[in-house]
């Protein structure tokens, strides 16, 4: 799968989400390691979620995730928090934003 491929499909995750209860701005940061490597974010903003195929600088959090993975997740297959704790993506940052977000968005 291309890095295009992978945010097109974690796009399509969030296009539809409820944010409206994150009252705060977030960015998180994705680097996908393996097939389709590169770099992504998300980012809450007035209650919105946007995905975009840029480096973040001013992130609030950063998660290196291989694209098997990013795939699983997209298919809901297991939750980020889950793959968090198990080891399967690596996080750094804010974890007060990060369960922010974990808690507070809603998946359609």
């Amino acid at each position: 799968m291309t890095y295009e491929d992978l945010v097109y499909k974690v796009r399509r995750v969030f296009e539809n989400a409820d944010a409206r209860k994150v009252l705060e701005h977030v960015a998180i940061q994705v680097n996908i390691t393996g097939e389709g490597e590169g770099i992504f974010y998300v980012e809450v903003a007035e209650r919105h979620i946007c995905v975009e195929p840029y480096d973040y600088y001013d992130r609030d959090c950063l998660l290196i995730i291989p694209s098997a993975v990013v795939v699983d997740l997209c298919e809901k297959k297991y939750s980020l928090k889950s793959s968090i704790e198990s080891g399967l993506v690596q996080f750094y940052g804010d974890q007060r934003k990060m369960n922010l977000c974990l808690s507070k968005i809603k998946l359609r």
